[in-house]
């Protein structure tokens, strides 16, 4: 976009505001347009787990269509290849699914390109946080005596805020807290003095994550107090002393948290302040907080006991010390915070924006950005960097080629922030924007506007004609805007017919027809309204101060009138103050005072002074001072070697006031400056070099002319003579060190009126150096089934280190086989020479490795060693079912460990029996000795009686986790048959009573869980009736007479059949049965129906049951009586050679 508006200096005919969209896409056709990044992801972007994709957006226009390019830490990428994501087709923006985040976490940069240039969005950080975890760890017991401080400490893992910590027991429930007993802001549970009720085994320290849904728990704590005042016998902690001298020592109080006399507290404006201090001693000291000089803000809020001070939303005004003191009755102890307030970079007051220049112009781009500590900018042009070490670029003449994009970067330790400028030297002719022959109306006697936009560079001058004269319009009637467009004034009917706007500059001239139609009104209104009457309601809009003061309503009927009355009180914002002066004048300070203006019925709150100088930024008002409402004086300290002017504006509820006249100038003398350069940076790039750099001082703090710095350093302890160098700008190289070597740096500012104040001195290190040292005799000692200490001898090291231990699972030792390599590795601070590994896999071999690594690389690996971890006791059994319950007995059911983690040898089984209570009986015990045993008959067992059974898993260690079960035994036992032929679709019950309910089950014999394939209720016939109860359709009359109907018309069949037979010999048909019979009849023939009687009309399917037939009827066609969803299932576990009998349990008819 070409950003016409914002040069004021440019702006005349070819002003862009208002254009429509329309009018702007047609210029832009034309008109080549360098890119503008329109949008782009704010981030940063938090990957979680449970979301499906994330975007990284990018968008810009320009002409031509800009083309789009990515980087990822610094580095370029390609989205498809790199990442394995594609792009969107017309933009640059791509997604990224869920799946294995952690290959995208980093800082992504977007650049989008024309012929023109370049423009470059802000880093986009994508973080894919994990999961956090507490090592797992042995801790040991605290043990104290009694009346000693006790620190449990929590050391939280890092996570996704926001993070929550609490200290429960194993049984979740919180620790207690009082004065004497409190967590700290640190997540640590402090004892102020132990008394022998907080002897306990189980302080557990917990840590939710509530964004990643997640909640972890640290090892449990013990703590032993010991108490000598119930103690008989004498030993090192308790001798022999008479019973009354065994009370608790008084002991003055001493801090816990923070250590030290003094902190330094750094944080953000509108962050939250936390100061916190935790003190022991007995009797339990008592926490008072103060600040120096005065009181705590009314926003201060005392929580924790008193321990902890929070100020939400912190402002400048909070700074200063503030101090805490601990108090009893033996003595107290102070502590100071020094508390800064800083603000990340922003800009001062606005980026920089875009401009148009004609080829040939002097270009200014400014880029003002304020925050503490200062920020420092940074230029590029088209995402390329620039050696440019001041605020402003300066384009002398500039040339076509000097069009580009250039980014303003300013950054201090708390952020950066990015503005891309759009710099476009172009001579070009005018350009109209407006429709030509536009036609107008207007009623006469109004006011009418005609457009004429256009674009030109230089900027064109505009003028009108009307009906082909050569003269332009004139009059007092008649106005033309910066932008070119005409207004007439209480147009008549004389003003109507056509207009011609003609636009020129140096490169060409352009026109267009506007036609205009004065008509006569038909309405006239008299006076404008703001006053509005809705049922009994009065409404003023537009209100000014013109309509304070008293309104009256007034009802009337034939009877009676009222009235009532309301004051109407108008607030706006306070006038400027008046009658500003200088008094007092000094050589750097001067009192201003004033008269303040009208409140407007609102209070005035503050005043704010401001300043404007010019000599570094002419024209630009800065704050200075805020000054209570009630006060019309200020003393304003002030720079040296600056001509100054000040004004003053009120401030009240409503809002900020328009500011007062400026004063007249005031100029300040020359001096030596009155501060050195603060946030000193020392980093070590390479191995042999040292990187300084520093906050320069403000151009309004140089205090005069010639300001340089005396950079000063000197080895720390062995160097007694500094060496100097005097710079100008605020970074420094020092070659040739050794490597990773202290060093004293100080730096010291002055000008052509002498030094500043004794610089203070900071510590830093010298570039270090990639590790070429392997750790040496690495040992390991297996404490536990997952646990490990490894040691190893110290690497002799010249830079600041770090250690890492990596092992990897090669096998389990209870198979022969490999499994796939487990690779992990922990890492250490600081050059240890030990370390403990959590986390292994019981019954396992292992190989491990130990090295160091700085932030230049890692160093070599050592000889690797190889360890086994001991057999553990098995994972609990991921599967207990009861199953087959009978009235004294219950059949077990369960699925060996995933995990053995050893040898197995048997499993543990216990039971107790339930009542209604819930109570629980006494524990009973089996030991099944063999591993394959997966089932087990409990017999023995109460009627009708609920029963918890309990099972683990055993090996030689011994026996691991639990698995309940609940289950209870019946009242009627039912039987069971042995496996039933799958490849049949019935099955033959005998020996059931005549005339008798039973319930017939069909189940899979491998099922854990007793549900039933097939289950109905049928009744068996009394001897000598032929009919029988099914419940169904076959009770209906309808059903039954139909059924005899049918029966009826296959036996007159048959008999016809018999008679042909007779007369003809056997049917074709009948033939072929006899010389090839059915497998499966000769199968029901020889085994199935050898002892079927009509005595049992019991049939084996659903489909005969359902169909109503019989004792003598057919059993129905095979195909439409299978069990086709559980057939396979039941064949798999049926025996074919079996043919079991089943005696279904009797039901209460």
């Amino acid at each position: 976009t070409l950003l016409l508006s914002e040069q004021p200096q440019l702006v005349k005919a070819w002003t862009l505001q208002g254009v429509k969209f329309s009018t702007w896409m047609q210029l832009c056709q034309v008109v080549e347009q360098l890119p503008t990044i329109t949008v782009q992801t704010a981030g940063p972007v938090i990957a979680l787990p449970f979301e499906g994709s994330f975007s990284m957006r990018c968008e810009a226009k320009g002409n031509p269509q800009p083309v789009y390019r990515w980087t990822k830490d610094g580095q370029a990428i390609d989205p498809l290849f790199d990442l394995g994501v594609k792009k969107e087709r017309n933009n640059g923006s791509f997604v990224i699914h869920s799946g294995r985040l952690a290959q995208f976490q980093g800082m992504y940069q977007c650049y989008a390109s024309n012929n023109l240039g370049t423009a470059v969005s802000e880093e986009i950080e994508l973080i894919v946080p994990s999961t956090p975890k507490f090592p797992k760890e042995k801790i040991a017991p605290i043990v104290v005596k009694e009346g000693q401080p006790v620190i449990l400490e929590c050391n939280p893992p890092q996570g996704i805020p926001p993070r929550k910590i609490y200290w429960m027991t194993i049984g979740l429930q919180h620790i207690e807290q009082d004065e004497r007993v409190s967590m700290g802001h640190d997540g640590n549970l402090y004892i102020s003095n132990a008394l022998e009720k907080d002897s306990r085994r189980d302080y557990c320290c917990f840590a939710a994550f509530s964004v990643i849904r997640t909640i972890v728990r640290k090892t449990a704590m013990s703590v032993v107090v010991k108490s000598c005042r119930f103690t008989y016998y004498t030993s090192s902690a308790c001798p022999f002393l008479p019973m009354e001298a065994y009370a608790i020592p008084e002991r003055r109080p001493s801090l816990l948290v923070p250590s030290g006399v003094q902190s330094e507290v750094r944080l953000l404006k509108g962050e939250e302040l936390v100061l916190e201090c935790i003190a022991e001693g007995f009797p339990t000291p008592v926490i008072e907080w103060t600040k120096r000089t005065e009181k705590l803000p009314k926003r201060a809020n005392l929580k924790n006991y008193g321990k902890r001070l929070t100020i939400n939303n912190i402002e400048e005004e909070d700074d200063g010390k503030y101090t805490c003191e601990a108090r009893n009755s033996v003595g107290d102890t102070v502590h100071y915070f020094n508390v800064m307030v800083e603000e990340p970079p922003r800009w001062q007051p606005e980026p920089p924006k875009g401009q148009l220049a004609v080829v040939g112009s002097d270009v200014h781009i400014k880029c003002s950005a304020s925050g503490k500590p200062r920020p420092v900018i940074s230029w590029r042009k088209n995402g390329q960097p620039l050696d440019v070490l001041d605020d402003t670029i300066v384009l002398h003449r500039a040339r076509p080629e000097d069009s580009a994009v250039y980014q303003c970067e300013a950054s201090n330790r708390h952020g950066t922030i990015l503005a891309n400028a759009n710099i476009m030297i172009i001579n070009l002719p005018p350009r109209m924007l407006t429709k030509d022959y536009q036609r107008y109306s207007v009623v006469q006697g109004r006011d009418i506007i005609m457009d004429c936009k256009v674009f030109s560079s230089p900027p064109s001058t505009v003028s009108w004609n009307k009906d082909d004269t050569t003269e332009s319009v004139e009059g007092e009637r008649f106005s033309v805007f910066k932008n070119g467009s005409l207004q007439i004034n209480q147009a008549g009917k004389e003003d109507s017919g056509e207009y011609v706007c003609f636009a020129t500059n140096s490169e060409g001239k352009s026109a267009i027809t506007a036609l205009l139609d004065v008509k006569v009104s038909l309405y006239k209104c008299a006076f404008i309204i703001r006053y509005f009457l809705d049922d009994g309601m009065l409404q003023i809009i537009n209100v000014n101060q013109s309509d304070k003061g008293t309104y009256t309503c007034t009802a009337r009927t034939n009877l009676d009138q009222d009235t009532a009355s309301a004051l109407v009180t108008v607030l706006d914002v306070p006038d400027a103050p008046e009658d500003v002066e200088l008094s007092e004048q000094k050589s750097w300070s001067v009192r201003l005072a004033w008269v303040p203006g009208d409140d407007h019925n609102s209070s005035t709150t503050e005043f704010i002074v401001e300043y404007e100088e010019s000599q570094w930024d002419p024209g630009t008002w800065r704050e200075l001072q805020r000054v209570p409402g009630n006060q019309v004086t200020a003393l304003l300290t002030l720079h040296g070697h600056l001509n100054y002017q000040f004004r003053v504006y009120a401030v009240n509820g409503i809002g900020k006031g328009p500011p007062s006249n400026p004063t007249d100038r005031y100029k300040t003398l020359p001096a030596a400056p009155d501060k050195n350069p603060e946030n000193i940076q020392i980093q070590g790039h390479l191995p042999h070099q040292m990187d300084i750099s520093w906050e320069p001082l403000l151009p309004v703090e140089h205090n005069g002319p010639g300001l340089e710095y005396k950079l000063s350093y000197r080895k720390l302890g062995v160097e007694d003579i500094w060496k100097e160098h005097l710079v100008k700008r605020h970074a420094f190289v020092i070659k040739n060190t050794p490597t990773f070597i202290p060093y004293e740096i100080k730096i010291q500012s002055r000008n052509s009126h002498g030094w500043g104040p004794e610089p203070k001195v900071v510590t830093g290190y010298s570039g270090e150096d990639l590790p070429t040292a392997s750790p040496q005799d690495v040992a390991v000692e297996v404490l536990n089934t997952t646990l490990l200490r490894v040691s190893w001898t110290r690497v002799s090291l010249h830079f600041l280190s770090l250690s890492q231990v990596h092992w990897l699972r090669k096998r389990s030792l209870l198979h022969s086989n490999r499994i796939p390599e487990e690779r992990h590795f922990l890492t250490f601070p600081g050059n240890r020479s030990h370390a403990m590994v959590p986390g292994l896999r019981p019954f396992s071999e292992y190989r491990l490795t130990v090295n160091v690594f700085n932030k230049r690389g890692n160093g070599p690996n050592s000889d690797p060693v190889t360890f086994q971890t001991p057999e553990g006791v098995p994972e609990q059994v991921p599967i207990l079912t009861v199953s087959n319950a009978q009235r004294d007995s219950i059949t077990l059911v369960w699925a060996p460990p995933f995990e053995a983690n050893g040898i197995l040898t048997g499993y543990l089984l216990q039971y107790q029996l339930i009542n209604e209570t819930l109570a629980m009986g006494d524990m009973q015990e089996v030991n099944v000795s063999s591993a394959d045993t997966t089932h087990w008959l409990l017999q023995g067992l109460g009627e009708m009686s609920k029963y918890m059974f309990y099972l683990s898993a055993c090996t030689r260690v011994g026996c691991g986790p639990q698995r309940m079960e609940e289950g209870s035994t019946v009242t009627e036992a039912s039987e069971i048959s042995e496996a039933v032929n799958t490849s049949k679709n019935f099955h033959l019950i005998d020996g059931l009573e005549p005339g008798t309910v039973y319930t017939v089950c069909l189940l899979a014999k491998s099922r854990l869980d007793n549900a039933s394939i097939f289950e109905d209720v049928i009744q068996t016939r009394v001897k000598g009736k032929r009919e029988y109860l099914h419940l169904g359709v076959s009770t209906q009359g309808w059903f039954i007479g139909m059924m005899c109907a049918v029966a009826l018309l296959t036996l007159t069949v048959l008999i016809a059949c018999f008679v042909t037979r007779n007369k003809g010999g056997k049917y074709a048909v009948k033939e072929k049965e006899d010389l090839h019979p059915e497998v499966e009849s000769q199968g029901m023939n020889d085994d199935t129906f050898g002892d079927y009687s009509e005595e049992n009309p019991l049939k084996a399917s659903q489909c005969s049951l359902d169909r109503g037939m019989g004792g003598d009827s057919d059993y129905g066609d095979e195909e439409e009586c299978q069990f086709n969803e559980d057939g396979s299932f039941i064949g798999e576990y049926s025996d074919h050679k079996n043919r079991g009998s089943v005696r279904p349990s009797p039901v209460t008819a």
